[in-house]
C-alpha cells in the first residue's frame, strides 16, 4: 500500500493530509502556522503521521503547498495552492467547475476543468478586505471569538452597510456602528455580506459555473456560507474537509507521482515483450 502526503502552509494555519493508494484520508492535522514556518510544517506532518499510525518512511512522496510551500523542507515537490485547491475540490465534488478559496490573507476565484486542471483564476492579493483577516478585525473590535462570528451574524435582521475597502479601517468602522447603537448581530451580518459581495465579484471575473465549491478556513463560517449563497443565487458545495482542501489536492498530486513512477515506459514494455 502506497501513502502520500500534502502539507498546506497557510498564512494563519498549516494543514497536513496523508492518503493511501485508494485516495482515502488516513491521517490529518491542523496547527497554527506562527512565526516559525518550517517548524509548523514539520509539526503538522508529524502529527498527521501520529494520527495515521504510520512511520515517516512509509510515506513515499510529500508535496508542499500554500504561501509557505518552499519551507516544507522535507517535501519532494512544491505546487501552488491554486492548483491544489482546484484538484482537491474536484476530488471531493466531481461536478465542481468554480472554486472560491477564502483564507486568512487572500481570496481566490478559480475555474477548473472536469479533471481539476486550472482554466482561469484571479485573487485579491493586494487587499485583505474580503478575507478571513477582515473577519479577524471584526472579531477583535467586538471582542467575539472567531468561531462565534457566524452564528451571531445569522441572528441579524437589519445588516449595516460596510463601506471600507481596507482591513486596517474595518475595526474603526465596526466600532463606529456600535457607537451609533447598532446591534452586534446586524454589524456582523453587514461584515459578512460585504465579504460575500467581494468574493462574488472575483468569481464573476473567472465565470461562475453551475457548481461552486467553497474551500479554505472561512468555509467553516456558517454565515459566510449563507451570505455567499444569497449573493450567488445558488448553494455552494461545502465539506467537512473544506479547510483541508489544499492539503488534499497536494496529497493527490503526490500520489500521482508515486503511481506514475510504477508505470513501465513504452520502451521498457516493448523490450520485455521482445
Amino acid at each position: 500500500m502506497a501513502y502520500a502526503a500534502g502539507v498546506d502552509v497557510g498564512s494563519t494555519q498549516t494543514k497536513a493530509i496523508i492518503i493511501n493508494e485508494a485516495r482515502e484520508i488516513v491521517g490529518r492535522s491542523l496547527t497554527d502556522t506562527g512565526a516559525n514556518v518550517v517548524m509548523a510544517a514539520e509539526h503538522a506532518f508529524r502529527e498527521a503521521l501520529g494520527n495515521s499510525d504510520l512511520r515517516e518512511e512509509e510515506v513515499e512522496y510529500v508535496v508542499g503547498t500554500g504561501y509557505g510551500r518552499y519551507r516544507v523542507t522535507f517535501g519532494n515537490m512544491q505546487i501552488t495552492e491554486i492548483s491544489c485547491h482546484g484538484r482537491g475540490a474536484v476530488h471531493m465534488f466531481p461536478g465542481t467547475r468554480t472554486v472560491v478559496d477564502m483564507g486568512g490573507q487572500d481570496t481566490k476565484a478559480i475555474r477548473v476543468s472536469e479533471s481539476g486542471e486550472i482554466v482561469d483564476f484571479c485573487m485579491n492579493d493586494k487587499c485583505a478586505a474580503g478575507t478571513g483577516r477582515f473577519l479577524g478585525a471584526a472579531s477583535s473590535a467586538l471582542d467575539i471569538p472567531l468561531d462565534q462570528l457566524g452564528p451571531t451574524a445569522l441572528r441579524g435582521e437589519r445588516p449595516v452597510k460596510i463601506t471600507t475597502t481596507c482591513t486596517v479601517f474595518a475595526e474603526s468602522e465596526v466600532l463606529s456602528w456600535l457607537g451609533k447603537g447598532k446591534k452586534i448581530e446586524d454589524i456582523l451580518l453587514g461584515v459578512h455580506q460585504s465579504i460575500a459581495a467581494r468574493s462574488a465579484g472575483l468569481l464573476r471575473r473567472v465565470g461562475v459555473e453551475d457548481e461552486v465549491t467553497f474551500t479554505g478556513g472561512v468555509a467553516r463560517n456558517v454565515a459566510m456560507i449563507e451570505t455567499l449563497n444569497e449573493r450567488l443565487g445558488l448553494d455552494v458545495n461545502v465539506s467537512e474537509e473544506s479547510h483541508f482542501m489544499g492539503a488534499i489536492g497536494a496529497a493527490l498530486f503526490a500520489l500521482d507521482h508515486i503511481l506514475s513512477s510504477r508505470t513501465p515506459t513504452r520502451a521498457a514494455t516493448a523490450k520485455e515483450g521482445a
